[in-house]
């Protein structure tokens, strides 16, 4: 140790020795009894023991299930591409649009089906929508999803295993835990799809709410309730990939418009830990489009919730 090389930190006055080059018996005792020191704000000067290791280095395993190391959070690759920070509008772009954009029709399908939203439990849920959700800290979306891990179904962060469930999304959502289990096929189309004033060459968010909003003073038929709730469901809480109002959503906007007891909280967690999964995947990718979507914005509100006292949110 006494002829290792001191240099300097590039932002930094305070200087380091790097590790020696040496064998693995030797390594290992360095590596047991060199001490690394640090000063804190007060000047008090304590030590380590050890040297630093790389965080990304995982110090535990998962002694329950069997682990797929295919599967483990992007967090302990090794090797991670931090110019994934450089372009996070474009690798956010399905967050939920502004709320500008579809204020208006939102209130004037509101004042129309407000008692409906209410007896069917989604009332407090849809007032979500009049708030900019794509406001969002993508550093700290990113920094979560590093530690997600795709076998387990949760974020591996080194306090322990930590994921969202059912009841975090109640109390954000107020969404209630229990209702109707919702699959394709579950139920019957009551309302033919044909029957309605549904324009589908009209996909894009913006051009759907154009060819849908009815005009001021007139009647909400329910044409255009559910074409309402399916650009809801569709930009606003499962955020598809495409930017598009999706066909596939009309059996669930139908329900919600017959007042079906949809347990959609259920749905958006089952959302949420797929698109997590996505991500994920995505993130570990050396290369291919890196663009996440789906109900993201719930994670961010559940971080927010999570960590308030550390982002002193309160």
């Amino acid at each position: 140790m006494a002829n290792a090389q001191v240099q300097n930190i590039p932002n930094g006055d305070e200087d380091f020795v790097p590790i020696p080059g040496m064998e693995e018996a030797s390594l290992k005792i360095f590596q047991s009894q060199v001490l690394l020191p640090f000063s804190l704000e007060n000047g008090n000067v304590h030590a380590f023991l050890g040297p630093f290791v790389g965080q990304n280095k995982k110090k535990f395993g998962n002694t329950l299930l069997p682990e797929d190391t295919s599967t483990l959070p992007f967090i302990h690759s090794a090797k991670i591409d931090l110019s994934l920070f450089n372009d996070t509008t474009k690798i956010f772009r399905a967050f939920p649009p502004v709320k500008d954009r579809h204020f208006q029709w939102l209130l004037r399908v509101e004042n129309a089906m407000k008692s409906s939203w209410s007896e069917t439990g989604i009332l407090d849920f849809i007032q979500l929508a009049k708030f900019d959700l794509h406001l969002f800290d993508p550093q700290m979306l990113l920094s979560a999803i590093f530690f997600w891990n795709r076998e387990t179904r949760a974020f591996e962060f080194p306090c322990g295993f930590i994921c969202p469930t059912l009841l975090d999304i109640a109390a954000i959502t107020s969404l209630p835990p229990v209702g109707d289990r919702f699959y394709a096929g579950a139920f019957e189309e009551e309302i033919s799809i044909k029957e309605l004033l549904i324009t589908w060459d009209k996909k894009t968010y913006l051009a759907f709410i154009n060819a849908h909003v009815g005009e001021p003073g007139t009647i909400v038929s329910p044409s255009e309730h559910i074409a309402f709730l399916m650009y809801w469901l569709s930009a606003c809480i499962f955020c598809t990939p495409s930017l598009q109002v999706p066909k596939y959503y009309y059996a669930l906007a139908q329900a919600l418009h017959l007042k079906k007891k949809i347990c959609l909280s259920k749905l958006l967690l089952a959302s949420l830990y797929t698109y997590l999964d996505e991500a994920s995947e995505s993130l570990s990718r050396e290369s291919g489009p890196r663009n996440l979507s789906g109900p993201l914005w719930l994670l961010q509100l559940w971080l927010n919730s999570i960590f308030e006292r550390k982002l002193s949110l309160t």
